[in-house]
Parts: structure tokens; C-alpha cells; sequence
């Protein structure tokens, strides 16, 4: 006699509408369907009524993304008597609808044949999210890599064939052009291999304490060397906060992308300045960048640290404030967005003191 699958009481049953994942339970050699919670209903965008009491092959008909039937391929009934199930697999329903489907193969005992399979059934949106994250990075990434490495193409092109037709001015006007692309790129390097590590919780950093005011000098020399204004950046250290403890690197990402994001969401003016936390932990430093922009809407200030966030930019990898975030946290400190003194966005981030 073939033992039926059994939900034991109540209690049971209504505990299986609580987890999150779908549930289809089917038993006997006529696979008749048994059991499905509402979770399944949900995902599969079938009606439990129109289920129970049916062959599971013809009430859920599962197929490979090459549209042949799972039940014919799988063959739970009728395979080897080994087998106790499957892992988790993409699968689809006529519909169109893709499912992330495990199946178990209840048996008796060893060797004898299939009484009951139960399928566990997830919605394979949090894949298709992923898979398109991925995408949009590699876009994104191939866009910032072309670039940089057109002109660093270009140029020692030109260099190589035409070496004794350039002054002395204009080879080094060149080689300065190359070493700024290459720079871009090591950049764009680095912070994908950060991210990496920030998802994974590796980052490490090495904290030590830095002079902050030339490298805030440098980070606006850098940008009037690629064409900017000098008039439209604005320094101020504050005082006692002359010296940060900071990872030498990490300080110099955040900052760049800090003043970067300025840059891309202003109409021109940034600020950046250094003052003395008032936060509630150890004694600190914020490091605050500011820009006359549009600002950002309160219920937006904590997807900007998101990955692949660009709120409408047309170019950028969407990592810049991702990255400033987890390079922060690494430090023990924090970031966070507030009204510029201007009405643009400003964007406070706190290094605590290495004391």
C-alpha cells in the first residue's frame, strides 16, 4: 500500500504557509497533487484549486529553457532508484514564468520505488535581478575601459610613428595624456576589486595618520589639470582636524569619489572641508564635500549607496558612493547625506581618531 504524503495536523500545515518558499507535494503512481501553499500559488501564478486532486505533470507543467517538459527529462517515478531528488535548477512554466525549482523524491526505504515528491519552488526574480546587475556592470565597465584606453591607444600610436615630427612639449603633453588614461584605468581596476571584497566583508584597511590639506590641494590641481576651473573648488580645514587616520589609498578613493560625485551632480561650486565629528563614538574627523546641484530627496539617500546607483547619470559604473561607503565603514565610521549650504547634497563622511 502506498503511504500517502501527509501534512500531520494544523499546526503543520499552517507552519508551511509561513516559510518563504513555495511548496507542491504529490503522491502515489498516479502523482496526484496533495498539497500547495499559498507561497506557490503566489510564484507560480497558479490557483491551488485548479491543482490539488490533478496529475502534478499536467498541473504544473515544468520545462527546461529549451521548452521540453521536465517530468519527461527528470522522471522521478520511473528512474534510478538512487536518485533522491534534484538541486536547484531554472525552470519555466508555459506561461513564461521562471521558477528556481528543488525536488525531493520520498521513498520508503532504499532502493524502492518513489512514493511522494515535493517540490520547493523560489521565484527566480532575485536571479534575473542579479543576472542584470551583472549585465549593467559589464556595460558599464567596457564603456569606462574604451575611453581611456582609445586614448592611451591613440596616442602611443602617434608617439611611435611620428616621434622626431613632435617638440619636446608636445611628446610630453602626449606621455602626460597616457599617464592619466592608465591612471583611469588602475582606478576603475581597483575599485572593482574593492567592491569584491566589500561584498564578501574583506576589506581590509591600515590606518595611519595623514595631513589632509594636501590632499584635498591635489584632488582640485588634479581636476584644473583636466580643464577645470580653479575658482569653483573651496578648502577649509578646520582646526585640531589637521591630521586624519586614515588608510593612505582608501582616504584618497573616498575623496575622489566624493569630489566626482560633486562634480557630476553640481552646476560647478564644490566645497570640501574638515571638521571635528560630533558623532556619538570616539573622537573623529568628518570630511564633508558639498555642491550647488539639486540636492538628493530624503527617501533617496540610502539607495545612493547602492551599487550600480547613477539616478539618472549617463556615465559611471554607479560604484562611486557604494565604494565611499564601504571604504568609511572599513574605518570604523560612517556617511551620510545631508542639504548642502547651497540646497545641493552634501555628504558627511567620519573617520574616527586612530587614539
Amino acid at each position: 500500500m502506498v503511504e500517502p504524503f501527509r501534512v500531520p495536523d494544523d499546526l503543520a500545515a499552517n507552519g508551511l504557509e509561513f516559510i518563504p518558499d513555495g511548496l507542491v507535494a504529490a503522491v502515489g503512481p498516479s502523482r496526484t497533487v496533495r498539497f500547495m501553499n499559498s507561497r506557490a500559488e503566489r510564484i507560480t501564478g497558479l490557483r491551488a484549486q485548479d491543482v490539488l486532486g490533478r496529475d502534478l505533470r499536467e498541473a504544473v507543467p515544468l520545462q527546461d529553457l529549451g521548452g521540453d517538459s521536465w517530468w519527461d527529462l527528470a522522471d522521478p517515478w520511473s528512474g534510478l532508484p538512487s536518485r533522491t531528488g534534484h538541486r536547484e535548477r531554472l525552470l519555466v512554466l508555459p506561461s513564461g514564468r521562471e521558477l528556481l525549482v528543488t525536488a525531493k523524491y520520498v521513498r520508503p526505504g532504499k532502493g524502492q520505488p518513489v512514493t511522494s515528491v515535493v517540490l520547493g519552488i523560489r521565484d527566480a526574480e532575485s536571479r534575473r535581478r542579479s543576472e542584470k546587475e551583472g549585465a549593467a556592470l559589464l556595460t558599464s565597465v567596457a564603456h569606462e575601459l574604451r575611453s581611456p584606453l582609445t586614448g592611451v591607444k591613440g596616442f602611443s600610436s602617434t608617439l611611435l610613428r611620428n616621434w622626431d615630427r613632435f617638440t619636446d612639449e608636445q611628446k610630453r603633453l602626449m606621455l602626460e595624456t597616457i599617464e592619466a588614461d592608465a591612471d583611469r584605468v588602475t582606478r576603475l581596476i581597483t575599485e572593482l576589486l574593492d567592491t569584491s571584497r566589500i561584498g564578501v566583508g574583506r576589506l581590509t584597511v591600515h590606518a595611519q595618520p595623514l595631513t589632509v590639506l594636501p590632499r584635498l590641494e591635489a584632488q582640485v590641481e588634479r581636476r584644473v589639470a583636466a580643464g577645470a576651473r580653479r575658482d569653483q573648488f573651496e578648502i577649509e580645514v578646520g582646526e585640531g582636524v589637521e591630521v586624519v587616520w586614515a588608510d593612505p589609498d582608501r582616504f584618497e578613493q573616498v575623496l575622489t569619489n566624493l569630489v566626482d560625485n560633486a562634480v557630476r551632480h553640481g552646476r560647478g561650486r564644490v566645497r570640501m572641508s574638515v571638521e571635528r565629528a560630533t558623532w556619538e563614538g570616539p573622537a573623529a574627523a568628518d570630511v564633508v564635500v558639498s555642491d550647488d546641484g539639486d540636492g538628493i530627496r530624503p527617501e533617496h539617500r540610502e539607495l545612493v549607496f547602492s551599487r550600480f546607483w547613477q539616478a539618472g547619470a549617463k556615465h559611471g559604473t554607479g560604484l562611486g558612493l557604494y565604494l565611499v561607503r564601504g571604504l568609511v565603514e572599513a574605518h570604523g565610521g560612517e556617511v551620510v547625506v545631508e542639504d548642502g549650504p547651497t540646497g545641493g547634497a552634501q555628504l558627511r563622511a567620519t573617520f574616527p581618531d586612530g587614539d
